[in-house]
């Protein structure tokens, strides 16, 4: 040992930073560790993948958050493999509804998992794969629990939308957005409607899951109807 590693050594400064860079390790190690087991719990609710399919989840910290985790999947080789995120996204203003307690006007997002009908917006198709319907002035969505369309988009022109429907044409958060097949296909009086993928506002919904409008952009594009995509929304 020369005289330079002598001094080195007998200094208590080198000695500290020596011992703090042995715990910094210890503490990243320890905290991948940690991220490690976070990621294969979550990746533990996912249901099994089917070759090609898509997968959109939703994860909230609590029934009453108004946020929520949104991260996009695609099935590969028997595994999840992210697509989009993990992004910040709006739910509820009275956050998720528990399984089966989703009820009309009640401000919850519904839990469960569901597909998607079609694609809307008040603006042209942003060059999606699905169907998409343009919004007009007099496109309704009906919200009456007592209506024959109850849950359904419905021409004013044409049919009554039932009393106080939803006016379609709302921007910003309809520019563009996904039906979410929550209570379309039996149309359950009650059990809530018009629960969509839309734009965010910056606010919680009255009871859709929302995006900025640039990332739902990229999810909307990126589904694809032969692939069967998938919404799963729940409580982590």
């Amino acid at each position: 040992m020369d005289n330079a590693d002598r001094r080195a050594a007998a200094d208590p400064r080198t000695a500290s930073v020596r011992v703090s860079a042995a715990l910094l390790a210890l503490v990243m190690i320890f905290s991948g560790f940690s991220g490690t087991r976070a990621a294969s719990a979550a990746e533990a609710t996912l249901p099994p993948p089917s070759p090609g399919r898509q997968l959109i989840t939703v994860r909230a910290d609590s029934y009453q958050e108004t946020t929520a985790t949104l991260v996009a999947y695609t099935a590969q080789d028997g595994r999840w493999v992210k697509a989009y995120g993990p992004w910040t996204a709006n739910v509820g203003e009275n956050g998720i509804a528990p399984p089966g307690q989703k009820r009309e006007g009640d401000g919850r997002t519904p839990s469960g998992t569901f597909g998607f009908d079609f694609m809307f917006g008040i603006k042209p198709d942003p060059g999606v794969r699905f169907p998409y319907r343009q919004v007009f002035s007099y496109d309704k969505w009906d919200d009456d629990p007592t209506s024959p369309l109850y849950n359904t988009w419905v021409d004013a022109r044409r049919a009554d939308p039932g009393a106080d429907p939803e006016n379609m044409a709302n921007p910003p958060a309809y520019d563009h957005g996904a039906v979410i097949a929550y209570n379309t296909e039996n149309r359950t009086p009650y059990l809530g409607s018009a629960i969509f993928l839309h734009a965010s506002t910056g606010a919680p919904t009255a009871g859709c899951v929302s995006l900025p409008v640039d990332e739902l952009l990229q999810v909307l594009r990126w589904m694809d109807p032969k692939r069967s995509p998938q919404i799963d929304i729940r409580v982590a």
